[in-house]
């Protein structure tokens, strides 16, 4: 019996072990099948051919970085402006801050939030030189939508 029972424990002690190798591989591979990221010479080809780059990124606006989650809202977009402004439409951000980005994409800094300048829409934007990051959160996409009675 005491055979039995040290088998059972080392089973199941391989069982969890491959569970918790397993499990986090797992959800990187699902929650990474849900990303597409592309990559546009201008602002003007990425809104042609993707509906839901933000309409308020200039045309002329270029190399520009767009990824997405499609399970989601989440956003995040790398883009050089050639005048170094924020967008016409963009306001001043409202002292509140910005929350951090959903998701990641190798091009997309780490600690953009910190230093968010304004909202292009449902998008936080922050300016380095001429290169603009903007990102949107689940939470601003779903309130966006519900506000234009999608």
């Amino acid at each position: 019996m005491r055979g039995v029972l040290i088998g059972v424990v080392g089973a199941v002690a391989v069982v969890g072990v491959a569970a918790a190798v397993a499990v986090p591989e797992a959800k990187e591979w699902y929650d990474g099948r849900h990303e597409q990221t592309s990559s546009y010479a201008t602002g003007k080809d990425a809104k042609e051919e993707r509906e839901s780059v933000p309409r308020w990124l200039p045309d002329d606006a270029s190399s520009v970085e767009y990824a997405m989650r499609t399970t989601g809202g989440e956003r995040i977009l790398k883009a050089t402006l050639h005048d170094g402004r924020l967008p016409a439409p963009c306001e001043p951000l409202d002292g509140k801050g910005a929350p951090d980005p959903e998701i990641s994409a190798s091009w997309f800094p780490s600690g953009t939030a910190s230093g968010a300048k304004g909202r292009c829409g449902s998008y936080y934007v922050a300016l380095k030189d001429h290169t603009l990051y903007a990102w949107q959160t689940n939470d601003d996409w779903v309130d966006g939508n519900r506000r234009s009675g999608q």
